[in-house]
């Protein structure tokens, strides 16, 4: 009952998991999830948190830290509706920025091929939100090993749909899901952020925490 009132929740409210271009900050480009889909009738849940490094010839160090959560529903089988909230620190006196997305994921082949397409925005710190907006379609593949241990690439395209004179940039994410899929599974995460006209590439070092509220189908 419990999930289905979360569901009915995320499919009147908003939906998924995101990513946005602002000022100050890098996007974020993290996933924290697989090909897999939570399937009707269920709700995965993923607490996460992520730091940021940015490396190039003339500069590096850490950029940001934010922590977030993501949630997806089934709307269908091979359909899932995701929504994502995250909380970027920049440090030092800087105010906080929220970032919120949402959107859909279809599976292409089932547990081994998806594809996301999150939109989303930012708000708080001074952030323009109408000019945050941002798209960034994903394709996700997953392989097991073994019956406890998957790995999961996924590359993603980041289009600013707000801003006219902000860049695409393309990002690539791997990481693993450790634990009895289906259940919950442990999720580290590296990921790496690049603007192709400029130099220098964007790293994310990120923990995730999946679980679900639902019967398995």
């Amino acid at each position: 009952m419990q999930a289905r009132s979360f569901a009915l929740w995320l499919r009147t409210g908003f939906a998924l998991w995101v990513a946005i271009m602002v000022a100050g900050c890098a996007p974020v480009f993290s996933d924290l999830q697989s090909a897999r889909l939570a399937g009707p009738g269920r709700v995965e849940i993923t607490p996460g948190a992520s730091t940021v490094y940015f490396d190039s010839t003339d500069e590096s160090g850490h950029v940001q830290d934010h922590v977030g959560v993501q949630a997806a529903t089934g709307m269908h089988e091979r359909v899932d509706l995701r929504v994502r909230y995250e909380r970027i620190d920049v440090g030092g006196s800087e105010p906080g920025i929220n970032v919120v997305g949402f959107g859909p994921k279809v599976g292409l082949v089932k547990n081994r091929l998806a594809v996301a397409v999150p939109v989303g925005f930012a708000f708080g710190g001074g952030v323009d939100s109408g000019e945050s907006w941002e798209a960034q379609p994903t394709l996700l593949g997953t392989l097991s090993a073994g019956r406890h241990t998957e790995f999961t690439a996924a590359a993603k395209y980041l289009i600013p749909l707000g801003a006219e004179d902000a860049d695409n940039m393309v990002a690539l994410n791997l990481g693993m899901g450790i634990g009895p899929a289906g259940q919950w599974l442990i999720r580290p995460e590296v990921g790496f952020l690049w603007d192709p006209g400029e130099e220098g590439t964007f790293v994310h070092l990120s923990l995730g925490f999946t679980f679900f509220v639902g019967a398995r189908p």
